[in-house]
């Protein structure tokens, strides 16, 4: 079994400072900018294995014991979860609609007047997602509602993350 240094290659490792997010040793040929002297060995279970993402609305991320937002991370034990609907629906006649009883009432008549009774719906706006934790933590962000079932799945996302800020 070779280890990182070991190889044909030259690779040595740089040194590394583990943090809770990052386990990869990192590796780097020599003579671009790798430490040269005395390289430390490579050290199985030397920084702690990450959490896993349990469940991801907009930009943040939730794991088992954490909130990780661009804002930063907090503990999710504690934390508040507000859930906005900012969203519209409309509905109109439709265009093609419109065209088709014009166009078939010289053919048909009355039965192409069905064709008005033709809809189209669209929906735009934003879904707000607030979080606040411990110590003043706070972060927004706003999830795009491209149709109205949108607003369920954020809905069942934030109460998820409700559910695991309870068990914390």
């Amino acid at each position: 079994m070779t280890h990182p240094g070991d190889g044909p290659d030259g690779t040595t490792p740089f040194g590394h400072q583990p943090s809770e997010y990052d386990s990869s040793p990192g590796f780097a040929v020599p003579g671009y900018g790798a430490p040269q002297a005395n390289p430390a060995p490579y050290q199985y279970g030397g920084a702690p294995v990450p959490e896993q993402p349990l469940v991801v609305i907009g930009d943040i991320t939730c794991t088992q014991s954490f909130v990780i937002t661009p804002s930063g991370t907090c503990p999710i034990a504690g934390t508040q979860w507000v859930v906005t609907d900012m969203s519209v629906s409309t509905e109109r006649m439709s265009q093609t609609g419109l065209v088709l009883a014009i166009v078939g009432f010289f053919m048909v008549c009355f039965l192409s007047l069905l064709f008005l009774l033709m809809k189209e719906r669209s929906t735009t706006g934003y879904i707000q997602v607030t979080v606040r934790g411990a110590g003043g933590f706070l972060h927004v962000t706003n999830i795009p509602a491209y149709s109205p079932v949108t607003m369920g799945d954020v809905s069942g996302r934030v109460n998820y993350a409700r559910t695991l800020a309870a068990m914390a």
